[in-house]
């Protein structure tokens, strides 16, 4: 007979056991008001994303199967079972690319968390409090797992958001759910099978729609298998950090698996996390702030700016360096478009992205007196921080020159609560369905309160 083999004691089991003996009263006071303004940042994402084609085509073709289920989907009355739920909604809140970012491990951890975390939360009825309790362990999660795997993959192609993102949902709704140990070690070794997603979006001839697939696909994922794992399906416990797991597989030598469990109740990382100021990729927040910044209190005529120069990374150099998008997704990620549009429009504004929009001649002339170069100190801290150069050349000879390490919304210069309630107010107002918006947010303030999540997301759907 066998010898029953040891329990596993690794980095990622210990992340595992982490995430199932959370408790809120060990999670500090400010990483719990993130999580809650991370919350309603990703609510508004999502209710304002809805309303894009991509998130009503999602809809019709999950709501086509004429399941029935308890769980929302933002800017519907109709309802849907947990795992649809969780993909139309992450395809919403990653929607509009307004999502929040953990940009030292490169990932968007609330649209794939939220989502997950919200519809694990509702199929079980479960309180406000597990609901921040599942968020919390899904942030900690999918940031570790990414800086684990490295910026490898993604300057392979990989979009690691979509990599990692389904293992973290797991967890998250593991823990929403009251998964076992075992159970939850389960989920994440299913969970490991379903992480993909190339980024093909950005490679410059037409992103499509599939960039907001990807985080909806990762939450989907998360809490299908952790359903499974509750009804007994079995998956790799070491699937993860283990020999062809997760980690060695995408990332190869330049994994780092001690990630996973590396200051473990100490540092968190909710306390990473960026709320973006604008509709664009994270690398462009800080140029568009900037020359905001620059061309003084109003739009400025184009005729009057001989040339931009942009200094920043070597990535943001070479990935966001279109000079003529063809689609939202690629305006979104043009480093040149949106330069042109923060002098002479309103970067703030989503419909300047529309394909109407992008198609605006005197934007695009003016993208291409933008110079994009390697800014040697932003190199030097990316991608921890996202830093960048910008000199405004002017025709009649003045030079106007600014820069940021620390673009506004990143942890060094976060957001007030002030200003996460008005985004949110914002693009809730756009949500194709009416809700009580100032009762969501008094919600969200008194989560732990709530004896049942669907207090909250009934006044998304009134």
């Amino acid at each position: 007979m066998d010898a029953t083999p040891p329990p596993l004691n690794t980095a990622a089991t210990q992340l595992m056991d982490f995430a199932h003996a959370l408790k809120l009263p060990a999670i500090p006071a400010d990483v719990l008001d993130r999580a809650r303004w991370c919350l309603l940042d990703g609510l508004g994402c999502g209710l304002f994303g809805s309303a894009q084609d991509w998130s009503r085509i999602m809809f019709e073709e999950m709501s086509a199967e004429k399941s029935q289920g308890p769980c929302t989907v933002f800017g519907r009355r109709e309802t849907l079972p947990a795992a649809p739920a969780a993909l139309c909604n992450g395809t919403a809140i990653h929607g509009f690319e307004l999502d929040d970012v953990f940009a030292g491990a490169l990932v968007h951890p609330g649209t794939v968390i939220i989502p997950a975390a919200l519809a694990a939360a509702e199929a079980a009825n479960a309180s406000g409090a597990d609901l921040l309790r599942g968020i919390v362990a899904g942030y900690e999660s999918i940031a570790r797992l990414s800086l684990a795997l490295g910026t490898g993959p993604s300057e392979r192609g990989f979009h690691k958001t979509s990599v990692v993102g389904p293992v973290a949902a797991a967890i998250a709704a593991g823990v929403i759910l009251k998964l076992t140990r075992e159970q939850i070690a389960c989920a994440t070794g299913l969970a490991c099978s379903t992480g993909s997603g190339v980024k093909s979006f950005a490679a410059g001839h037409g992103g499509g729609m599939v960039k907001r697939m990807h985080a909806g696909r990762a939450a989907e994922s998360g809490v299908r298998v952790a359903q499974l794992a509750a009804r007994g399906f079995t998956g790799p416990a070491s699937a993860i950090d283990g020999r062809m797991g997760l980690l060695p597989t995408f990332a190869g030598d330049g994994a780092a698996p001690e990630q996973l469990r590396r200051g473990l109740g100490e540092t968190w990382a909710l306390r990473d996390i960026w709320i973006k100021v604008f509709p664009t990729c994270g690398w462009i927040q800080g140029p568009a702030q900037i020359l905001l910044k620059l061309r003084g209190k109003g739009p400025i005529e184009a005729k009057n700016v001989k040339k931009v120069v942009i200094g920043t990374s070597a990535f943001a150099v070479k990935h966001n360096n279109n000079y003529s998008p063809t689609d939202t997704m690629e305006a979104q990620y043009s480093l040149p478009y949106c330069a042109a549009l923060s002098l002479v429009g309103d970067p703030r504004d989503p419909g300047a992205y529309a394909l109407d929009a992008i198609d605006n001649p005197v934007v695009r002339e003016l993208a291409q007196r933008v110079e994009l170069k390697v800014d040697p100190e932003s190199d030097s801290v990316y991608p921890r921080q996202v830093g960048s150069r910008i000199q405004l050349h002017l025709a009649n000879g003045e030079v106007l020159e600014d820069g940021t390490l620390n673009p506004h919304g990143s942890p060094a210069d976060p957001c007030s609560d002030a200003e996460v309630i008005s985004k949110f107010n914002t693009l809730a107002a756009l949500s194709p369905v009416p809700c009580d918006a100032a009762g969501i947010v008094r919600g969200v303030r008194a989560l732990e309160t709530l004896k049942s999540v669907r207090e909250l997301t009934a006044l998304m759907r009134l």
